[in-house]
């Protein structure tokens, strides 16, 4: 008899395709930290969090209508606004503020207190327990990035408000995971991404003359530079994020955002010519090493 190959479970399938869209994420939402250095520069942090969320949310509508995508029900509504009001209102804002006044080392290393956060408060709130090599993961990565942000710290901690800034932004991007993981048990994350999109463009509708303003006087690659943020790390970035989110656990996928520094990195050096200290790798291999530990921990499969 001729032998069979066994096909492919349908748990792995899906386990190769939630780590390819984990991949994407990470790439686009490093890319957004070159984006927001163009598009800074002649837009206020307020109207480029508003514009970049107007053109996420118009992308995200389309895609809704083509699609058809059914909306979350009522039930869904208190964790969407949420989610919406910090992670896509909240957080943009404070980190496009933080960004003008402390460098993208010190940034990301008190941003990425985020996913130890989010492992604190998934554990608590939504009782995904405390696996000891998610939370080991969690230090790991962080350890790698304190070493980037020391490494391409050019003035330390001293601008005291950009510092609370990146802390406050930290805050809001844990608290919207943790609110949006319970709605996308029931729910579309293209429908879910793209009503938090929404929300958080309405929080930010106090920005609109700001931005009418700017891009009154800016030129077309800053105007660019904000369409690219709206449509590939907002829309594309965040439906790929909803999408693993609802297949795992939030400490697990948030220790996966410990990836975004070193590739922002990389990505500072290849599009604006930034040479990183020689401390940047080890600091780089530490967030894979801890990656690596938190997707590996605890006896809960990595999909559900």
């Amino acid at each position: 008899m001729t032998a069979v190959a066994p096909a492919v479970s349908r748990p792995s399938r899906e386990r190769v395709i939630v780590t390819g869209a984990v991949a994407v994420m990470v790439c686009l939402w490093a890319s957004a930290f070159v984006a927001i250095r163009f598009a800074d520069r002649e837009l206020s942090p307020g109207a480029l969090a508003l514009g970049r969320l107007l053109v996420g949310s118009a992308a995200l509508g389309i895609l809704v209508l083509v699609r058809r995508t059914p909306l979350p029900g009522r039930r869904g509504l208190a964790g969407i606004v949420v989610c919406g009001a910090l992670w896509f209102g909240v957080y943009n804002v404070a980190l496009n503020a933080a960004e003008r006044r402390v460098d993208a080392g010190t940034a990301a290393m008190l941003v990425n207190i985020g996913p130890i956060l989010i492992a604190i408060l998934a554990g608590v709130i939504l009782r995904e327990g405390f696996p000891p090599r998610l939370l080991g993961g969690c230090l790991v990565s962080f350890a790698g990035a304190v070493v980037i942000g020391v490494a391409t710290s050019r003035h330390g901690l001293h601008e005291s408000l950009g510092a609370i800034l990146c802390v406050v932004a930290a805050a809001a991007y844990a608290g919207g995971v943790v609110a949006q993981k319970p709605v996308l048990g029931h729910a579309s994350p293209v429908s879910v991404t793209w009503l938090a999109c929404t929300v958080g463009a309405i929080s930010c509708l106090p920005y609109a003359g700001s931005l009418v303003h700017g891009i009154g006087h800016a030129g077309g690659s800053t105007i660019a530079w904000m369409i690219y943020l709206g449509v590939a790390p907002t829309a594309a970035g965040f439906v790929l994020w909803a999408y693993a989110l609802a297949r795992t656990t939030a400490g697990r996928m948030g220790s996966t955002t410990y990836l975004v520094p070193p590739l922002a990195l990389l990505f500072g050096w290849a599009f604006l010519g930034e040479v990183s200290p020689a401390l940047v790798f080890p600091g780089g291999a530490l967030c894979l090493a801890g990656v690596a530990l938190a997707r590996t921990g605890g006896r809960r499969s990595a999909l559900k």
